[in-house]
């Protein structure tokens, strides 16, 4: 199976891809734009997940990442670049991915210490890029840009969810 980039976005206006895909000034004018990004994903995480079930967190990342996948790549080409810096769509919508399991994790700690610890360890699995993931940048297109988010948004929820369960057992 080929994966194929989505072409919807090709006649949206190029002023109107590479905003989305920056998230306005957030990925064009400030220093760190994927921190920031990131930072974006956590307010978004709170005020349009918190409360959902898993499933729905699901479905509703999934849809918003095959969005992020259409409007990043083709962010790239407009830029002329490959999974440029500025382009930080992917990075927020990958965030709420690194909660999955909400409710289990502020059963034990704060929410605003899963809130850090999410995003400090998926700051540290999209830099770092361990176990494969630098390899998902590999993939066509948006696909590419956004599906390495992912991976270490996941690596972020496992590792978030390993620290709880070690707090549960040897931190009280």
């Amino acid at each position: 199976m080929r994966l194929t980039p989505p072409t919807w976005t090709r006649r949206w206006p190029s002023a109107l891809v590479v905003n989305l895909a920056t998230l306005g000034p957030v990925g064009g004018r400030l220093p760190a734009p994927g921190t920031w990004g990131s930072l974006v994903g956590v307010g978004y995480f709170w005020f349009g997940f918190a409360g959902l079930s898993a499933t729905w967190t699901v479905f509703l990342s999934a849809l918003a990442a095959y969005v992020a996948v259409a409007i990043c790549g083709e962010a790239e080409i407009r830029l002329r670049r490959q999974d440029p810096g500025d382009v930080v769509l992917d990075e927020c919508v990958a965030i709420p991915w690194c909660f999955l399991g909400w409710p289990a994790l502020v059963a034990v700690v704060p929410a605003w210490v899963a809130l850090l610890a999410g995003f400090a360890l998926f700051r540290f699995f999209d830099i770092a890029k361990p176990w494969g993931i630098a390899r998902l940048q590999r993939l066509p297109g948006g696909w590419g840009v956004v599906v390495d988010d992912l991976a270490a948004a996941l690596a972020a929820c496992a590792t978030l969810h390993l620290g709880v369960w070690l707090w549960t057992i040897i931190g009280r």
